[in-house]
Order: structure tokens, then C-alpha cells, then sequence
């Protein structure tokens, strides 16, 4: 064997070795049906597991007690096209975790301890079409940007968490919305619910059996009550309109302000000539009594 040969042996199995067991490689107590499936559901899990190919595409991760996901988690699996990480321990999504995430088309965070969904949790995942979150109970707050660049979402499941309200704009963001569910929250019937109620009649079609089995409570008993037994004119209170008397009070505030502001500016500027006159009297006797 040649010397430049013999050595460039240890260099190329150096090389070739990552290669030959990219895609192979199955973590410990998991288990890889084809060479991109990683099936590591209900296995006791407290954190990711270690070795997972590189050219994994479906991520199975359920049913274990995963407690957070490290923010460049994703950066190495840019073939991942299926994220499951439904009944864990999740309390928090750090944003521009799933930001690189180019190719995810389904995620399910759902059954976990969310909080919130903050702005740029998802950063512009413009492949993800089903987004799984509902069955998160301490799941209150949504950020107004939270899906923001999500053009191609058609599936979007938020039902069962505690949210009370939701900024109607959180769902005009998604033009390719087909299906939402929103049912099993603590809705209250409050002028902030006025606006996503109004969504929620004109794109009833979009939800699995419309409004029916959805409730809200009144802010003043907390009685809950059937959406469909309400309609728009229900939240007519928090319609801002102004009636005639409230026209003319408006008028007449105005004008008396102006009224007293030119006042003001008279009693000012009297005063002023006043003082000056005054002034110029006292120093002509000054100069007379000096003569």
C-alpha cells in the first residue's frame, strides 16, 4: 500500500463515518420504523434524547415529561417536516425556537403546561399548516402577533385552554385558515369578547359544530351563558356612537372654552395696559417733584 494512501486511511474514516451512520442511528429507547421516523412516545423522557439523525423528518416525542426545548433545538434538523410533543411538560416556548423550522408542516404542543403564546414563538414557518395547542389549562394569553407569518396554517386548535379573551387580529392574520377550534375556554362576556364574538358569527364554518357548546360568563354574575343564545345587538353597550344631545354638549363645550380663553386673553391684556399707564403716571410725578 502506498504511504500517501495509508495515510489519508484514519482521515477518510473520520469523514465517512458521520455519512455512514446518518439517518441509521436510532437513540437509545427509542425506536425508527424507516430511516426518517424517530418514535420515542411514552418512554419516561426528562429531556430530548441524544443522537437523533440528522435527516429525521417525523419526530414523535409524546407522553413523556419533557420540560423545556432548547432554543437551537431545531437548527441541525432542517428536514423535519412532523413535531410531536403533545402530553409533556412544557411550560414555555422560547421565541425563534421553532423560527428555523422551514420545512415543519405539523406541530402538536398540545396537552402540556403553556402559559402563553408570545410574539415570534414561531417566527415565519410558512410550511406549518396544522398547529396543535389546546389542552394547555394555564394557557391564558396569546400575543396580537403571535402567528404572525403563518400564511400556509389551515388547522389551528386552541380549545380546552383559559383563555377568557382573544384579539380577533391573532386570527385575521391567517389567510389560509380553514379550520379553528375554540371551545372549552373560559370566555367572558365582556366588550373585549365583542369583536371575536362578530368573527366568530361570520366564520362559523370554520369551527368543527359551529357555535354551539361554546359559553361564555357575564362579567356581572359570572353566570355562563350559550353563545348561541346571544347575538350582536348582546354587546350594542359597547358600541361607541355619539346621539345628537351628545353632539351639542360637545358643541357647547367648545365654544365655552373658547368663550373663557378669550375672556382670559381680555382680563390679560387689560391688566397689562393698566399696569403700564399706571407706571408712566408715577414716573411723571417722580420727575415733576424733582423740577
Amino acid at each position: 500500500m502506498l504511504p500517501c494512501v495509508r495515510w489519508l486511511q484514519p482521515l477518510l474514516a473520520l469523514l465517512s463515518s458521520p455519512l455512514l451512520t446518518w439517518g441509521q442511528n436510532c437513540p437509545a429507547s427509542c425506536q425508527c420504523p424507516d430511516p426518517h421516523t424517530v418514535d420515542c412516545s411514552g418512554r419516561g423522557l426528562t429531556r430530548l434524547p441524544d443522537s437523533i439523525p440528522l435527516d429525521v423528518r417525523r419526530l414523535l416525542l409524546s407522553d413523556n415529561w419533557i420540560p423545556w426545548i432548547p432554543s437551537d433545538f431545531l437548527v441541525l434538523y432542517s428536514d423535519l417536516v412532523y413535531l410531536d410533543l403533545r402530553n409533556n411538560s412544557l411550560s414555555r416556548i422560547e421565541p425563534g425556537t421553532l423560527s428555523t423550522s422551514s420545512r415543519l408542516v405539523f406541530l402538536d404542543l398540545g396537552s402540556n403546561n403553556l402559559t402563553e403564546i408570545p410574539s415570534g414563538t414561531f417566527g415565519e414557518s410558512r410550511s406549518l399548516i396544522k398547529l396543535r395547542l389546546g389542552n394547555n389549562p394555564y394557557l391564558s394569553m396569546v400575543s396580537e402577533d403571535a402567528f404572525l407569518g403563518l400564511t400556509s396554517l389551515r388547522e389551528l386548535e386552541l380549545e380546552r385552554n383559559a383563555l377568557s379573551g382573544l384579539d380577533v387580529g391573532v386570527l385575521g392574520q391567517l389567510p389560509s385558515l380553514r379550520l379553528v377550534r375554540l371551545e372549552g375556554n373560559p370566555w367572558v362576556c365582556n366588550c373585549n369578547f365583542a369583536k371575536l364574538f362578530a368573527w366568530l358569527m361570520e366564520n362559523s364554518h370554520k369551527l368543527p359544530t359551529g357555535i354551539q357548546g361554546m359559553e361564555c360568563s357575564l362579567p356581572v354574575d359570572g353566570r355562563r351563558v350559550a353563545l348561541s343564545q346571544l347575538s350582536e345587538d348582546s354587546f350594542r353597550e359597547c358600541q361607541v356612537t355619539l346621539t345628537l344631545t351628545d353632539y351639542l354638549i360637545v358643541i357647547f363645550s367648545g365654544i365655552s372654552v373658547s368663550v373663557a380663553a378669550i375672556m382670559a386673553s381680555f382680563f390679560l391684556a387689560s391688566t397689562v395696559h393698566c399696569f403700564q399707564r399706571w407706571s408712566k403716571a408715577n414716573k411723571t410725578d417722580d420727575e415733576e417733584s424733582d423740577a
